[in-house]
């Protein structure tokens, strides 16, 4: 698809690490043009964070480069005139900026909302943190681990007796950047019909209660708190993870017609007239007896063999793989969800990136271009800053002819 739904869309990013990069990547891979602002000489934090220490001396860490494809990266001092008017130019053809300081720090900066809207009334400012701009913790410091635990997250991950367990991967960080995003979109189309900018507030803190659902909102409503349960999923079984004879399988029998195909399958007829079996609330009060059943069953075979069986009879089953084995899955190739550019260095190493999981009209939207070098395009500047002026100022005219 040459034309993407962002495609003359313009991002000012000023955002470090990993929500405010993540959300303005999956902006990019909808067609915004990303100009990533980082400081001279130091750039974002992430240049530096990866397991590869050459990598992160040469400020290319592999925590920078997976999610900053497709990006520009031009060096600016903010506390330099010179540069500040570069930045304010830029600002002024600007549709999105996105910021992820600390709550009020881009206003101290001199950037507060009556300065942004008389440079640009129809910018979409959206600001990334961890508590929001208000309230009694909004200049707190928060890093992914920090929310993990404030959201209750960590107290439902792992057992009764190894919980509270961070999850392993930045999940705050990438929920937080998600939303953001998907609220940039939305300002945009409002954008659209209005012809007004818009402020965005995303909490981190709120957007990780928010994709915790089941755990919060069964809580809620019920008044009882979940408890962490480690493979095993609250509302149904047999429902988790189970031994095989090679390795753990995941089975996922939530309805009644897949418990009895999954018990005739595997050769436990007799778990059928059991009564402590025979109906799903019977079920999750006997689970533990009933894990010991299955597993017992189940390590008749490999894991590999019962997934196939089990799925072509409409169980939910699969191996649990590592991040290797799922990244090799044929159905990610098929559906075009890895890209592999050149590494921005003089190595010419091919550098593999992920999509957004998203198929627009069949199309998997990939970055066109490496991650940058810190300053690669400062030669691009005045252009850049001349464009998107300019764009602004048409724009502007247009809406104020009516044409």
């Amino acid at each position: 698809m040459d034309v993407r739904p962002l495609d003359d869309i313009k991002v000012l990013d000023l955002t470090n690490v990993l929500a405010g990069p993540y959300c303005s990547y999956h902006l990019m891979l909808l067609g915004a043009e990303v100009i990533k602002i980082e400081r001279p000489g130091q750039g974002d934090l992430a240049r530096n964070l990866g397991p590869d220490s050459a990598l992160n001396r040469a400020g290319i860490g592999a925590s920078f480069l997976a999610q900053n494809a497709g990006k520009k990266s031009v060096e600016l001092d903010l506390k330099n005139p010179a540069d500040r008017d570069v930045f304010e130019e830029m600002l002024a053809g600007a549709d999105v900026l996105l910021e992820n300081f600390r709550a009020g720090v881009l206003s101290r900066m001199g950037y507060d909302q009556e300065r942004l809207d008389r440079i640009n009334p129809r910018l979409i400012c959206c600001s990334i943190s961890g508590f929001g701009q208000s309230g009694p913790m909004s200049d707190a410091p928060a890093y992914d681990q920090i929310i993990q635990g404030l959201s209750g997250m960590m107290s439902v991950t792992g057992t009764a007796g190894t919980a509270p367990l961070r999850v392993g991967f930045p999940v705050c960080d990438t929920t937080g950047g998600l939303s953001a995003a998907l609220a940039v979109s939305a300002a945009l189309l409002h954008r659209e019909r209005t012809g007004q900018g818009s402020r965005l507030d995303v909490s981190m803190l709120e957007t990780s209660l928010s994709a915790m659902g089941w755990a919060v909102s069964n809580y809620m409503v019920s008044g009882v708190p979940p408890e962490p349960m480690g493979d095993q999923n609250a509302t149904a079984a047999p429902s988790g993870t189970f031994r095989t004879a090679d390795g753990p399988l995941n089975i996922a029998a939530n309805q009644q017609r897949q418990f009895e195909t999954l018990c005739r399958l595997v050769g436990a007829s007799e778990l059928l007239t059991d009564p402590r079996f025979i109906e799903r609330e019977s079920r999750k009060t006997h689970r533990e007896e009933l894990n010991t059943a299955l597993n017992q069953a189940l390590s008749q075979r490999p894991a590999a063999e019962w997934e196939q069986l089990l799925t072509a009879a409409g169980v939910p089953a699969a191996r649990v793989l590592t991040v290797p084995q799922a990244l090799s899955q044929p159905q990610l190739q098929h559906r075009g969800f890895i890209a592999e550019l050149r590494r921005p260095d003089a190595s010419g190493t091919v550098l593999p990136v992920l999509g957004s999981g998203v198929l627009f009209d069949g199309e998997a939207f990939l970055p066109r271009t490496p991650p940058p070098l810190l300053g690669e395009h400062n030669h691009e500047r005045a252009e850049l800053a001349s464009r998107w002026s300019a764009t602004g100022t048409a724009t502007a005219a247009k809406e104020a002819t009516g044409s």
